[in-house]
């Protein structure tokens, strides 16, 4: 049987752009590119608003969230996310407009 790569561990994972993400699925080294490029990708797709679940824990999860959106050129404004949207779970960006 032919390999189709498709097993290919070095492959990126294309995930659809939605209105959240859920960092869960990530390796913690990872979460501060994957929210880079998801806020990049978010904002080309013409969201205003994104939610990003980091989970409740101790924080350090949401610590490294917030100092990406701190300094990054897409996010306008965030803030914690309201209890029925994830609470001390998520917070909330908003995006600025592209270009």
């Amino acid at each position: 049987m032919a390999d189709d790569g498709d097993d290919d561990p070095d492959e990126p994972v294309v995930l659809p752009i939605e209105d959240s993400i859920d960092l869960h699925a990530f390796a913690p080294k990872d979460v501060p590119a994957v929210v880079e490029s998801y806020l990049e990708a978010a904002r080309e797709r013409g969201l205003k608003e994104v939610r990003i679940v980091h989970g409740r824990g101790k924080g350090v999860q949401k610590e490294r969230v917030r100092q990406v959106l701190g300094r990054s050129e897409h996010v306008a404004h965030f803030e914690e996310a309201t209890p029925d949207r994830g609470g001390f779970g998520a917070t909330l960006a908003k995006l600025k407009r592209p270009g």
